[in-house]
């Protein structure tokens, strides 16, 4: 038993070391810290760059677990009745920092009518993610935290990756890849949700 514990430790970090390196989409900027980069992302609306890919729609949302801020375990499932826009992000990952900004305006834009839901694949989780948030001011955004990095792994998908899932559950899209999501081309993908 603790020789599988162990074992699934080192998969799960080997894992993690490729996820890193060839995750985050970098076309869009020079490498950069997070920290470095957080004015510029705020200053300057990114263009859309993501694509949009269709091949999982009406694949069951994933029943992987993720927390609050304040450690309270759920799934996506709580969120069902309403459309929920998952993005997956991380603060060391500077196209997901170039787009953040568009997320919590879509926020603030739909309030009730659609469910915008970041979270964050930072081991580190609140100890990184919480002073991210602060810094940036964000005010329509709530973060959640994948310290396991379970759905990025598990999903197989690169940072940032977004994904639409409809009020009964079932994904309609994803975009992989920054994108502008306070944009009229955002409106008209997300409109496709019931």
């Amino acid at each position: 038993m603790e020789l599988e514990l162990s074992l699934r430790s080192v998969i799960g970090l080997l894992l993690l070391g490729a996820l890193a390196l060839g995750a985050c989409d970098k076309q869009s900027q020079p490498s950069q810290q997070a920290n470095e980069t957080s004015a510029l992302a705020n200053a300057a609306a990114p263009a859309p760059g993501g694509t949009v890919d269709r091949s999982h729609k009406g694949e069951a949302a994933p029943t992987i677990g993720f927390t609050d801020t304040a450690g309270k375990k759920t799934t996506l499932a709580a969120f069902k009745g309403k459309p929920v826009l998952l993005n997956l992000w991380a603060t060391w990952c500077v196209p997901c920092i170039k787009e953040m900004p568009t997320l919590d305006a879509l926020a603030g834009k739909m309030g009730d009518k659609l469910v915008v839901l970041p979270l964050s694949q930072d081991l580190k989780g609140m100890e990184v993610v919480g002073p991210f948030f602060q810094k940036n001011g964000y005010k329509n955004l709530q973060p959640y935290l994948d310290t396991d990095t379970a759905f990025s792994v598990q999903m197989g998908t690169n940072l940032p990756t977004t994904i639409l899932y409809d009020s009964t559950g079932k994904e309609v899209w994803r975009v992989a890849g920054d994108f502008d999501w306070a944009g009229a081309e955002a409106a008209k993908l997300i409109a496709e949700a019931k």
